[in-house]
C-alpha cells in the first residue's frame, strides 16, 4: 500500500505525524516523535479521530453503496471531468498537494489524479471523510492517496501553507482550516448544487429542495478567508431507470432520514425511464491573506 508524502500533523500533540514501519500484517502505521501511532485499518484508511470521535452523522452503509454505485456508472462524469479541468492548473509544484475534504467514495479525486497524471504532474493526494464505509471504497479506488477518518469541523492534521488545492464536492466547508492549510498561491474548489437541481426526481422522491440564495450565502460564509475567483455553472440532462432514480436519492443527505422503501415506493407507477437535469455551480476561491507559517 504505498503513501504519497504529506505534511500530516499528529491530532493529539500536533507533532509532524509520520509513515511508520509496517506491521506484522503488512499495513504501515503513522507515528509521530511524541509516541502516538495510528494504525492502518485493514481497508486501506486510518483513522485519526481520538478522544470523542465526532458527533456528526456519518453516511450508512447503504448510503455509501447507493452512491458508488451511482457515481461508477458514470452519470456524474462531466461534473468530475469538470472539477478536474479547475484543478490541475494549479498544481505546478512537485509534489503538488491536494487535499479532497469530504472525499466519499473517492470518484472525483480518481478523476483528478487521472487528469494529473496524464499531464505529467506528480501529485500527493490526501482524502478526507468521517464515514469509514467511504473510506474503504475511497481506499480501493485511488491506493495512491492517503484517507483518514476526520471530522473536517476540527482542526486538520496538516501543517500551514502546505496544500496546493482542496477540493471540496457536495461537503462541509471549514474556511478557517482550509485557509490556514492551503499555501498562498493555493485554490479552494467547492462544488454545489444549483436551484432546480433533479427538480423531477425530488419532487417524486422527497429529496431536499435546492435553495435559490445557495451561491450567495456560500460567498458570505467562506468571507473573510476566501474571495471568489471565478464561478461556472455545470449542468447535463440525466436518463435514469427507477432504480437509478431510487439510487440517487439515497446516496445523499436526504438517505439520512428517507427510508430506501418509501423512495422505492413513491417512484412505483412512474415511466421506468425518468428525465430530469443535474445542476451544478463550481466555484473556485482564493486566500484573501496570506496565512502564517
Amino acid at each position: 500500500m504505498p503513501f504519497p508524502s504529506l505534511p500530516l500533523l499528529c491530532p493529539v500533540c500536533s507533532e509532524p505525524l509520520e509513515l511508520a514501519r509496517a506491521n506484522p500484517s503488512g499495513q504501515g502505521g503513522l507515528a509521530c516523535g511524541s509516541g502516538h501511532s495510528f494504525d492502518a485499518a485493514r481497508q486501506g484508511y486510518f483513522n485519526l479521530l481520538v478522544g470523542k470521535g465526532t458527533a456528526f452523522e456519518a453516511d450508512t452503509a447503504e448510503m455509501v453503496d447507493a452512491r458508488f454505485n451511482f457515481l461508477g456508472h458514470g452519470h456524474y462524469r462531466p461534473l468530475a471531468d469538470a472539477v478536474a479541468a479547475a484543478v490541475v492548473p494549479h498544481l505546478a509544484r512537485e509534489p503538488a498537494v491536494v487535499l479532497d475534504s469530504g472525499t466519499g467514495t473517492g470518484h472525483y479525486l480518481r478523476v483528478v489524479l487521472d487528469a494529473a497524471a496524464a499531464e505529467g504532474l506528480n501529485v500527493a493526494a490526501l482524502g478526507l471523510d468521517i464515514s469509514k464505509f467511504a473510506l474503504r471504497r475511497a481506499a480501493r479506488l485511488n491506493p495512491e492517496a492517503l484517507h483518514l477518518a476526520w471530522d473536517v469541523w476540527q482542526a486538520l492534521p496538516l501543517a500551514g501553507n502546505s496544500v496546493d488545492v482542496v477540493t471540496v464536492v457536495f461537503a462541509p466547508r471549514n474556511a478557517p482550516e482550509f485557509a490556514r492549510v492551503l499555501r498562498p498561491t493555493g485554490r479552494l474548489l467547492v462544488v454545489t448544487p444549483r436551484h432546480g437541481h433533479l427538480a423531477s426526481i425530488a419532487r417524486i422522491t422527497g429529496m431536499l429542495a435546492i435553495e435559490e440564495d445557495k451561491d450567495s450565502r456560500l460567498a458570505g460564509a467562506m468571507a473573510p478567508h476566501f474571495i471568489v475567483e471565478e464561478a461556472r455553472d455545470v449542468g447535463f440532462p440525466l436518463s435514469l431507470t427507477r432504480q437509478e432514480a431510487a439510487g440517487l436519492a439515497y446516496m445523499g443527505p436526504a438517505g439520512h432520514h428517507l427510508d430506501p422503501a418509501a423512495i422505492t415506493g413513491r417512484l412505483e407507477g412512474q415511466p421506468e425511464t425518468l428525465q430530469t437535469e443535474a445542476r451544478f455551480r463550481l466555484t473556485v476561491f482564493r486566500p484573501a491573506t496570506p496565512q502564517p507559517a
